[in-house]
């Protein structure tokens, strides 16, 4: 389980057909741990000092934004949330819903960014409105919504600790659904099931 608050920006070192190693500061992290590289959450299978190593399976490389990554490639990095931690954005479970294209970057003023994303038919009826949603593991707030698209309003400390700031239109970004978002429609649709 995660938060969507990005601990660190990390750089791909190295990358296998099976696996991905990761240089970032996060501190020690135990065979097993998870973390969350671009907000798809993977477990680490070997570590040293600042690099770490995970395992990735044919349907991560293909359901995410991992299998365009390149060497020097930089992704957001959050280890998991322990009992006891704040939760600064919203819980995020760093299963990946979709991956969707950047439809536009656009300054709005102030340091702040307008941020456009199309909306993969899988994440329809979970995105709405002030409701929070997760993008390359970044926690963020909707704030307009239609069948197409949805957009958010990027602060400046987002753009420039995460790789927001790195983005333009096109760039493919992984999309997780707030959790109660989900729960929520599988509610209704049961209560809307015949006996």
């Amino acid at each position: 389980m995660f938060t969507g608050i990005i601990e660190t920006l990390g750089v791909v070192e190295k990358k296998t057909t099976t696996t991905l190693t990761v240089r970032a500061r996060i501190g020690s992290k135990a065979l097993g741990a998870s973390i969350a590289i671009n907000g798809t959450c993977l477990s680490v299978v070997k570590t040293s000092k600042d690099l770490h190593r995970f395992d990735v399976g044919p349907e991560t490389w293909t359901r995410t934004n991992l299998g365009d990554l390149r060497c020097g490639s930089a992704v957001n990095v959050e280890p998991s949330l322990r009992i006891g931690d704040e939760v600064g954005g919203h819980f995020v479970t760093g299963h990946v819903d979709a991956a969707a294209r950047i439809i536009s970057l656009v300054a709005w003023g102030e340091g702040f960014w307008r941020l456009c994303v199309e909306l993969p038919k899988a994440l329809r009826g979970l995105v709405a409105v002030k409701g929070s949603i997760a993008v390359d593991g970044i926690s963020l707030t909707v704030t307009k919504c239609s069948r197409a698209s949805f957009e958010m309003m990027i602060v400046p400390l987002t753009l420039n600790r995460t790789t927001l700031g790195r983005r333009k239109p096109g760039d493919l970004v992984n999309l997780e659904a707030d959790p109660l978002a989900r729960y929520a429609r599988s509610a209704v649709a049961s209560f809307q099931e015949k006996p």
